[in-house]
């Protein structure tokens, strides 16, 4: 039994496939366009044929351009210590905010908070707030206005070493202990519960 060599089949496009390379390299890209040049001239093609020789030249399709990234980590990479973000990150950072003058200058007043945070420097906080409700940045004003509600405890916790964390810690501790028992818990079984663990 003889096979027979396979052998591209012939096609009604085959005479003006020449005339599609010519203006393909033309800069002429419209599939809807060249099938309408071709109609024009009577080639007995649909469009279908000319989109399907159309993708052969244009081979692979050109890498999509990268993804913006998320919200997320934008603030990510703004609320991260410098010193944490890898290389891609700061490169990332830095298209960011060449790209949006305001953000700059929200994150330059971020970084300035987080130091503040870090090196437990609340004496500067007045002087950050001011700074920021005069960037009237949206957002960031409004949190910087409402540390002046209270401002002496917002500044001591920022300055004192000693806090109330271990206390509220072990409050919320209590209070998800009465909520997992449904209001049953009076105060000898939560002492129990407390004090035996």
């Amino acid at each position: 039994m003889a096979f027979r060599e396979n052998q591209p089949r012939s096609s009604r496009l085959d005479p003006y496939k020449p005339y599609l390379e010519r203006r393909f390299a033309e800069g002429c890209t419209s599939v809807t366009r060249l099938h309408s040049e071709l109609v024009a001239e009577n080639a007995p093609v649909t469009y279908g044929m000319a989109r399907a020789y159309m993708a052969t030249l244009r081979g692979a399709p050109p890498e999509a351009p990268p993804r913006p990234p998320t919200v997320r980590q934008v603030t990510g990479w703004l609320t991260r210590h410098p010193t944490t973000l890898t290389e891609e990150d700061r490169a990332s950072l830095k298209d960011v905010l060449a790209r949006c003058p305001g953000l700059d200058e929200a994150a330059g007043h971020v970084r300035v908070f987080g130091e503040i945070l870090t090196d437990r420097r609340g004496a500067t906080l007045p002087t950050w707030i001011a700074g920021v409700d005069a960037s009237q940045l949206p957002g960031l004003t409004g949190f910087a206005l409402h540390l002046l509600r209270d401002l002496d405890a917002v500044t001591a916790g920022l300055t004192l070493d000693w806090s109330s964390g271990s206390i509220e810690g072990a409050v919320n501790r209590i209070k998800k202990i009465k909520r997992q028992l449904y209001g049953r818990a009076g105060f000898e079984l939560l002492r129990k519960m407390i004090l035996l663990q």
